[in-house]
């Protein structure tokens, strides 16, 4: 008992010192949050995404839990879109949560061949604590442990509840049968402290790469009936915190298979991922969803035995609007990211 109290606090006491940004798996079916510039790059008009990330689900005592909501609307004439992003996160015994709702604009660049997307992001974010769910030193006995109904000594801080402005930018380039980007996030570093001591939040650095293999490029036949291989690598850096993600879809018809390894850097935990994706035409005029669920399985020394790993569940929803159905659209003939995912 006195070791999942004292492993809840470390890991709780990572997140409040260094208050890192999480990374989900299905970062394919979380672009908007992977990089402001894939706002509004998609096939239809409207887009709807849910994703929810249950991470280590066996720890007890509240665990790791996200979720990120997005909606965005695709503007032709400048090949990008306005949308906006939700994000919640919720760690630890004292729930320690995150509310963070941001307004996105993104617009495009190019021509047949290339497109270069750029996006902006602002919004308000909020971060609570529930102190009196905290276990302090003086509460633990060396023999027995936890002592129920004990009250510590602890100082409390002088908040428990803080709103911050929050922004952030990001680029990406589609050329031929490869894809990259980058973003960066909490660009004015806005302070999360809880003590009344200034604690920064550290930039949030993302870096992505895809490429796409045609399997069936002499074959005279349509582009959702092909088969695709996807590799693609995404790093992601945060103060003292870093991971590369590495591996690849296959994707056909309306299936996509994924297996990944994410290694971390500072010997954090690494994990492989397995990925399965569907999607659902509903209407010939281009509505259809996408159901995604994956599931990493930790290989570093916080193994399966001890977490039971982490699991993502997403949906997402596209819809053509009628008004807007014979639009012009811009770079017709250029692929798009939505190619890659």
């Amino acid at each position: 008992m006195k070791k999942q109290i004292l492993f809840l606090i470390l890991m709780l006491a990572a997140g409040v010192g260094f208050a890192q940004d999480h990374m989900y798996s299905q970062f394919f079916n979380s672009p908007v949050y992977l990089n402001p510039a894939l706002n509004g790059q998609f096939e239809g008009d409207l887009r709807m995404n849910m994703i929810y990330r249950n991470q280590w689900t066996s720890i007890p005592g509240g665990g790791f839990k996200y979720i990120s909501a997005s909606i965005d609307y695709n503007i032709p004439k400048f090949g990008g879109g306005i949308g906006l992003l939700f994000n919640r996160s919720t760690e630890g015994t004292a729930y320690l949560t995150t509310n963070n709702l941001a307004g996105i604009y993104s617009y495009s660049v190019g021509s047949d061949s290339y497109v270069l997307s750029f996006g902006l992001q602002a919004g308000i974010s909020n971060r609570t604590l529930d102190w009196s769910k905290l276990v302090f030193s003086d509460q633990i006995d060396p023999i027995l442990g936890y002592i129920p109904g004990s009250t510590s000594t602890a100082e409390t801080p002088a908040f428990s509840n803080r709103f911050y402005f929050d922004s952030g930018a990001g680029i990406n380039l589609v050329a031929g049968n490869f894809m990259v980007g980058s973003a960066v996030q909490h660009i004015n570093q806005p302070d999360v402290s809880f003590s009344g001591v200034k604690s920064r939040l550290p930039l949030r650095y993302t870096a992505h790469l895809s490429y796409r293999m045609d399997l069936n490029p002499y074959d005279n036949i349509d582009e959702d009936q092909k088969s695709f291989v996807i590799p693609s690598v995404v790093i992601y850096k945060q103060s003292v915190s870093s991971s590369i993600a590495a591996g690849l879809q296959y994707k056909r018809r309306s299936v996509n298979v994924g297996m990944w390894y994410r290694s971390s850097g500072q010997g954090g935990p690494s994990a492989l991922v397995l990925s399965l994706i569907f999607d659902f035409p509903m209407h010939e005029g281009g509505e259809k969803m996408r159901l995604g669920i994956s599931h990493d399985v930790p290989t570093s020394k916080l193994n399966y035995s001890n977490t039971s790993g982490t699991s993502e569940g997403s949906i997402d929803y596209e819809t053509t609007l009628p008004s807007r159905s014979d639009a012009y659209h811009k770079f017709e003939g250029a692929r798009r990211c939505y190619d890659f995912y």
